[in-house]
């Protein structure tokens, strides 16, 4: 596909226009269908477990479950069963209510005594669990008891964990962030390097969720060295009733300086997380775990009995590889325990995980010695254990290869308090330089920056390009163990770690409850071979970006999730080092094509895919600090970089599915974030560089576009809705008025924008019908959204306008013409706005859109049936490693083919040629 004109990216106009005669009496029974009833009976409903395994060793599991309209009250209680008929304990809650107030979407949490099978969810009075999980406050210190093990949770200071028992041993304590701060980047390799450690302070301590199963403690505060306090960090510490280990969820926000030609600024050497393990038992009694590859690990003890030239006994040696506790000394040979005190203790050990394809591994005996190596291999699973037969401390850091450079690391583990430390960015590696990445080219005016668009695709300009305000997440999990546990305990540990254990409900309780877009997806369907062949590119889309991820390496503590935008088929590459055309950062919607896909199939390859992708666009690619809190970044070189910060990439739109079914706080988090975020309209312009008439941004007149613009707005005002958020009142009045607003333009929705009101929520009418179409309007969730506003909201005339636009995208010039007096210009993106045709022939029963929803699906711009649907091997020294290369794939394309292909199928499968 051609490149997209730069112009008509910033121009970010809207989407469609006023008023055929449509009326809910005219609704055909395919419309009904795709709406679904208003009320509908409620069956128990089946939920499985996304991975063979089920919990395994992990603490707990929590699930979002849809329900159709009107099927649940708020209150309503809802029991939880197993194959054989055995209640479950779960606690639930609402995530979300429809507008009569019934239950749109519960969360459901499961403890360690939920199996490995499948479970029944029901109304009914729910399972009190045998261990319930408590929490108590008392003074500085929050307390959390599990049944197995009690946390202590600090509300001040910088020990964000104080202490985890297990029974009256004391697992681990002090558990605390560690930050390694590098004033200084010497490029010429001269000079020294000076580090400063910076730990963690609290600044709030919240309990969010208090039992019986499921209990979340949140801890806000900055890193602090002296007087100076920075890098913002969220904390969340998960526990579920009977569980032997807790989770944590930890964000950080960048809000550092990093000048661009300039060697000093904030850097980031390291970044941990740390506990102090005391020792108690002997050191040929205290044994080391680190995992290698998959569950493979090293498995040793800090006075290592084995080997020696001197046989302490076969038993012996066993029990110590076994993690056992060993028999008394006296009774061993002699000829060993007469000279245990020539045997080295090996107290420090360090894994460093430098980039996607190796680690290593190495120990010494304590500080002012000498290291060795110890082995090393591709890919870490990122886990650790410390600690003997009187209780030990496992630790694992998810994602641990995938978001590299990453560490584990003892020390002094011969001393009576070992540290161990879980890096999120190793200070093995080179500081975290986040600079941006040319000196500007002599773009000082929008003139040249506007040539610059026209070479490399990059909307550069000076000092837009700060890394400040972005943030990322990571997940951690803990166990406190009884004694060292066995190899194959250890190794669902690994497991838990590797990839945490979800309950999901079935793509037919989504797609029955209307949710997400009521009638815009369906299971897949095979039954006619056009259909067996659009699902077979959809597959081959999904497995080439799977397998293009492993092939170019994108992974990384800032990268891992996103996907490269376009390829460079004369490098063999993706065009990850030229302007516009690297990293995608949600450009088009790729997001909402993957839970799509997930939502119909149930695919875990799928939902894992899209739930890197969630955790990265949501964080990484959006401010969350500074004038630009609420804005994203167009795709770039940096994830960061170009200079359109605009509401199209931060749409809570890419957030809602990966939150709804999985509950996940920290989303929820960003969702809320956005709720205030067209008060961002007044800190910038997006149309800045392209306006020819006179605009000042003013507080009761904003210019706001009705498509990219609007769609990201009303998303998160819908979401703080259906939440019953804090602001919840207001962001429904905000639904409402700017839906009606729109619809009362002369030309609706074609108009293009709107001056809007911050006190009002309302935008002015305009006076005369100006036609504004852009063919990005509606590829940023717009049919998503208006999909779902449309079931939920009785406003006849925002349908009208919005069934217009479907009508009239991709109409001939002079049908638009006849319409609207002038035709929408030059355009794009047809096969991706045939989903609009048939959205709008299923919700009007008009048989000649769905007819032209398919013409515009295979005969347009795009994917075809005639493109090649197949990759082609490369190597060296074509490329930098073996693989595949599809060079006619492109992620615009790619989104848009996706989407359209999964809606039309769901919508007008029945009418397909």
């Amino acid at each position: 596909m051609s490149p997209i004109p730069r112009r008509s990216l910033l121009k970010a106009a809207a989407v469609a226009g006023a008023a055929a005669q449509f009326s809910w009496a005219l609704g055909s029974k395919n419309a009904q269908a795709a709406t679904g009833a208003d009320t509908a009976e409620a069956t128990p409903v089946t939920l499985s477990w996304l991975e063979d395994g089920g919990l395994g060793a992990a603490p707990g599991s929590t699930v979002g479950v849809p329900w159709p309209k009107g099927a649940y009250d708020k209150g309503q209680e809802f029991a939880l069963t197993d194959a054989d008929g055995k209640q479950v304990p779960v606690q639930t809650w609402p995530l979300a209510q429809w507008p009569d107030g019934s239950l749109k979407w519960t969360a459901h949490a499961v403890g360690p005594g939920a199996g490995d099978g499948k479970l029944t969810l029901a109304a009914g009075n729910a399972a009190a669990p045998q261990k319930k999980v408590s929490v108590s406050t008392s003074g500085g210190v929050v307390t959390v008891d599990t049944g197995v093990v009690v946390t202590k949770l600090g509300k001040s200071g910088s020990s964000l964990v104080k202490s985890v028992t297990r029974g009256s041993t004391e697992i681990a304590k002090d558990g605390r962030l560690v930050l390694l701060r590098q004033a200084e980047i010497e490029d010429d390799e001269q000079g020294t390097v000076k580090t400063e450690r910076f730990e963690s302070v609290i600044e709030e301590t919240t309990v969010e969720q208090d039992g019986p199963v499921r209990a979340v403690v949140k801890i806000d505060g900055k890193h602090r060295k002296g007087n100076r306090s920075w890098l913002p960090f969220s904390i969340r510490f998960y526990f579920y009733a009977g569980a032997d280990s807790f989770r944590m969820v930890h964000t950080i926000t960048y809000d550092g300086t990093q000048d661009p030609g300039k060697a000093s600024g904030d850097f980031i050497r390291g970044l941990g997380v740390r506990f102090t393990v005391p020792m108690r038992d002997a050191s040929y009694d205290r044994h080391v775990r680190i995992g290698g590859e998959d569950t493979g690990m090293i498995r040793e003890a800090v006075k290592g009995i084995t080997g020696l030239r001197r046989d302490p006994g076969a038993s012996v040696q066993a029990a110590q590889f076994a993690g056992e506790k060993l028999a008394d000394p006296s009774t061993w040979d002699q000829r060993v325990t007469t000279r245990l005190q020539y045997i080295p203790e090996w107290g420090d050990y360090t894994l460093s995980q430098l980039s996607a394809d190796g680690f290593t591994l190495r120990k010494r005996t304590k500080a002012g010695h000498g290291w060795i190596a110890a082995g090393g291999g591709k890919r870490a699973s990122g886990f650790g254990y410390l600690g003997g037969p009187s209780g030990g401390f496992s630790f694992g850091l998810r994602d641990f290869w995938e978001k590299h450079p990453t560490g584990l690391d003892i020390r002094g583990a011969h001393t009576d308090e070992a540290e161990v430390t879980l890096w999120l960015w190793s200070p093995e590696a080179q500081p975290m330089d986040l600079r941006f990445y040319h000196d500007g080219l002599g773009q000082d005016t929008y003139p040249e920056q506007a040539e610059g668009i026209q070479i490399t695709y990059e909307d550069y300009e000076p000092e837009f390009g700060t890394p400040y305000g972005i943030a990322r997440t990571s997940e951690l999990m803990f166990w406190a163990n009884g004694s060292t546990p066995k190899p194959e305990t250890l190794a669902q540990q690994v497991e838990a770690v590797r990839v945490a254990p979800q309950l999901t409900a079935p793509p037919k309780q989504l797609i029955k409850a209307g949710v997400f877009g009521p009638g815009l997806y369906s299971e897949p369907d095979r039954s006619t071979p056009a259909k067996a062949k659009i699902e077979d590119h959809l597959d081959f889309l999904f497995t080439y970006y799977k397998d293009q991820v492993e092939m170019r390496r994108w992974y990384g503590f800032w990268d891992y999730g996103d996907v490269m935008h376009s390829y460079d088929p004369a490098r063999h590459q993706w065009r990850y080092d030229v302007g516009g055309y690297a990293w995608d950062n949600s450009e088009l919607s790729p997001d909402i094509w993957l839970w799509m896909a997930y939502l119909r199939s149930g695919r875990s390859d799928i939902f894992r895919f899209a739930e890197a992708m969630t955790r990265h666009t949501g964080e990484v690619d959006v401010y969350h600090l500074g004038k630009w809190a609420g804005l994203g970044t167009r795709h770039g070189v940096q994830h960061y970089a170009d200079s359109a910060k605009q509401q199209r990439i931060a749409n809570t739109t890419y957030r809602r599915y990966y939150y709804f079914l999985t509950g996940d706080e920290r989303v929820g988090d960003l969702m809320h974030a956005n709720v205030d975020s067209d008060e961002t309209f007044l800190v910038l312009d997006p149309l800045r560089k392209i306006r020819t008439e006179p605009y000042t941004p003013d507080r009761n007149a904003l210019s706001i576009g009705f498509g990219t613009d609007w769609s990201g707005l009303v998303s998160a005002w819908l979401t703080e809705w259906e939440r019953r958020g804090p602001k919840w009142e207001k962001a429904k009045a905000r639904v409402l008025s700017t839906m009606e607003t729109i619809a009362a333009q002369p030309n609706g929705f074609v108009q293009g924008s709107g001056l809007y009101d911050l006190d009002t929520g309302k935008f002015a009418i305009a006076t005369e019908p100006v036609v504004g179409v852009s063919h990005l309007s509606a590829v940023f969730g717009l049919n998503e959204l208006c999909a779902e506003l449309i079931d939920i909201v009785d406003m006849p005339k925002f349908e009208e306008a919005y069934y217009d636009y479907c009508r009239y995208f991709n109409a001939t010039k002079a049908e638009q013409a006849a319409r609207y007096g002038s035709n929408f210009g030059t355009l794009l993106l047809f096969q991706g706005h045939s989903r609009l045709d048939a959205y709008a022939a299923v919700r009007t029963g008009d048989d000649k859109l769905a007819a032209r929803a398919w013409a515009k699906f295979y005969k347009s711009d795009g994917y075809t049936e005639s493109s090649p649907w197949k990759t082609e091997k490369v190597s060296g020294p074509v490329t930098l490693v073996a693989g595949t290369e599809a060079n006619w794939v492109y992620t615009n394309d790619t989104a848009l083919y996706g989407l359209a292909a999964i809606e039309n199928l769901a919508l007008v499968g029945d009418k397909m040629p």
